[in-house]
């Protein structure tokens, strides 16, 4: 699944391919995945021009004047910028064409990724936006704020970390470097979290998700490349699909549990 790191790079790519193209079509091969009217939806983006590209959160966010359209990748979502004569992939669902003969396409193997497009002037109060807790990378992130929201909480600190409410954008992947580079057992129920683990959760958030934007995000199995450009963070991962592998402080054989239905990966030296 990407996360905030892959929806950053996703961002920042397609602003160097598809920004100021006018829009000629827009062809919608599977309408589910549009949470608007089809008929505005395509009516709406006629003769628009993308911008600017904002992300908030997993949200991805194309500026068409005076409309939004807002994109999540979900489980396997992916953005290719094509030539408008090139055979349409038969997992490409949204095709949007411009008038210079190349077209953005909406690429998506399970179907689970959702656009829709708003006014401008609804962005603050639409759901998808407003319950966005805080970024990993933002100065708001405090300790003070961590530990507000968790030290009632009696799930374990991997799944909470996960609550998209609480902190906008940490996926499956980072949670589990978060917390191995915070020393925390995953398992470890939120209200027996301590302030001081809550600053070394804020620390290590902003640290590793700058390294992973920095390197294009991770790239592995779960999630591929997209617009040409393959991640590198893979190579830095400490616990994550590491499955019966000495870890690489302590040597000690990193495990794989079920946390929330999730796989999670930690050390049970380090993460005693």
């Amino acid at each position: 699944m990407p996360e905030i790191a892959e929806v950053e790079t996703v961002k920042n790519t397609l602003k160097n391919m598809v920004l100021n193209k006018k829009i000629q079509s827009v062809n919608v091969i599977y309408d589910k995945m549009v949470e608007s009217n089809i008929d505005d939806f395509q009516k709406i983006l006629l003769g628009k021009k993308i911008i600017d590209i904002k992300r908030i959160g997993k949200w991805l966010i194309f500026d068409l004047e005076d409309y939004y359209l807002l994109s999540h990748l979900r489980m396997e979502g992916k953005f290719f910028v094509k030539n408008t004569n090139e055979q349409i992939n038969k997992h490409e669902h949204i095709i949007i064409s411009f008038t210079d003969k190349t077209d953005l396409r909406y690429h998506d193997t399970r179907k689970f990724g959702r656009m829709k497009l708003i006014k401008k002037e609804e962005l603050e109060n639409t759901p998808e936006i407003q319950k966005q807790g805080i970024e990993p990378i933002s100065d708001d992130l405090t300790a003070d704020y961590i530990y507000i929201k968790i030290h009632s909480k009696r799930l374990p600190i991997k799944t909470i970390l996960l609550d998209q409410t609480i902190i906008s954008g940490l996926g499956n992947i980072y949670a589990d470097e978060v917390l191995f580079a915070s020393q925390i057992n995953p398992l470890k129920k939120g209200n027996e979290v301590t302030l001081d683990e809550c600053e070394k959760i804020k620390n290590s958030s902003k640290r590793i998700i700058t390294e992973a934007i920095k390197y294009g995000g991770t790239t592995i199995k779960s999630y591929t490349s997209s617009l040409g450009v393959t991640g590198r963070f893979q190579q830095f991962l400490m616990v994550h699909k590491r499955e019966n592998a000495d870890c690489l402080i302590c040597h000690t054989k990193i495990k794989r549990i079920k946390v929330g239905g999730r796989s999670t990966y930690y050390c049970p030296n380090c993460q005693k």
